[in-house]
């Protein structure tokens, strides 16, 4: 077997949709060498190492680590959690490839919104924003304006970048656990109205981006758009909770901003205001329809159709363990 560079992976520690740890598996059942960058040495890490990734802790925010980190390294994929200095991350791992020099891919997880919130729109008059995107939401959240300056910043560095525009995961807050209790009492509580979603599954964003990083050339400089199969109204989604729940579960609507305020604002709003911004703006979003589309760029890509929304559920460990599983 040829020997390869290891692959740099940072946000090895993460939760959502475990995206970066689900690349790592797969990259190292493939022959691929993996440094794994994660904040913490802790039970994550371990695991990591237990899987054959070499572990770098360190900080994406010193300059320092992040070149150390990347020394050796000729692929990167880029995640990072939420944070107001996300692009700030962007920019330094941007700086230390391009000093480096001799990077081949660098995969960087964008977000669906980058595929509707472009320049042209976002500076258009906010009552044309507002029609625009829904009625709901006027501009980004400052999660999705780092995103957008994360891209611009790649794009000026000149290296070889691939992003990943995924929609709404299937393990995202708003449809994992933020309303975890009125699914244990059989209703589906969310603001969404009769509007129809298409979310994915984590584990094909990490499918799609190992296979890019161990063949990257036919994928420089291309953003893909990337959806579940289908879009579902909420009764739908019903019946999917329903299946991965062992019992029956019933849709209730429920008022867009009583929500957010019941849902997020009292669990992460004085914690995370940040990640709790970003999330109301992705539920106004939703409830103004705009993340109805179905792209099948995924299974373009892949060669197989998207995992559904009532695989992802079944294997969520959140929802298992809600189940009694």
């Amino acid at each position: 077997m040829p020997q390869h560079d290891p692959v740099l992976i940072t946000g090895a520690g993460g939760e959502v949709g475990s995206v970066s740890r689900v690349i790592i598996n797969m990259l190292i059942e493939n022959g691929y060498p993996v440094r794994a960058f994660v904040r913490s040495d802790d039970q994550r890490a371990d695991s990591l190492r237990r899987s054959g990734a070499e572990v770098f802790v360190g900080d994406l925010l010193n300059i320092a680590d992040v070149a150390a980190a990347l020394d050796g390294c000729r692929r990167v994929y880029f995640s990072m959690s939420l944070s107001p200095y996300y692009s700030d991350a962007v920019a330094l791992m941007a700086a230390a490839a391009r000093s480096q020099g001799d990077i081949e891919v660098f995969v960087n997880i964008s977000e669906f919104e980058q595929s509707f919130m472009t320049f042209d729109k976002m500076t258009e008059p906010r009552e044309e924003r507002l029609s625009w995107l829904g009625g709901f939401a006027a501009d980004w959240s400052p999660q999705q304006r780092a995103h957008w300056v994360s891209e611009q910043v790649l794009n000026w560095s000149g290296l070889p970048t691939v992003n990943i525009r995924a929609t709404i995961f299937v393990e995202n807050p708003i449809l994992s656990w933020l309303a975890l209790k009125p699914l244990s009492e059989g209703e589906l509580h969310l603001p969404f109205g009769t509007q129809r979603l298409a979310p994915i599954a984590g584990h094909d964003v990490a499918e799609l981006c190992a296979k890019i990083l161990t063949d990257p050339a036919e994928h420089i400089s291309k953003s893909y758009a990337l959806t579940g199969p289908e879009a579902k109204d909420m009764h739908g989604f019903a019946e999917d909770y329903g299946a991965a729940l062992g019992r029956h579960i019933s849709y209730v609507p429920h008022d867009l901003e009583a929500w957010n305020g019941t849902y997020i604002d009292q669990v992460l709003g004085a914690r995370d205001p940040h990640v709790a911004e970003h999330l109301k703006t992705l539920t106004r979003l939703v409830a103004g329809g705009r993340y109805a589309a179905v792209t099948g760029q995924l299974e373009t890509l892949l060669g197989r159709p998207p995992k559904s929304v009532r695989w992802s559920l079944q294997h969520n460990p959140r929802i298992r363990q809600a189940s009694g599983a």
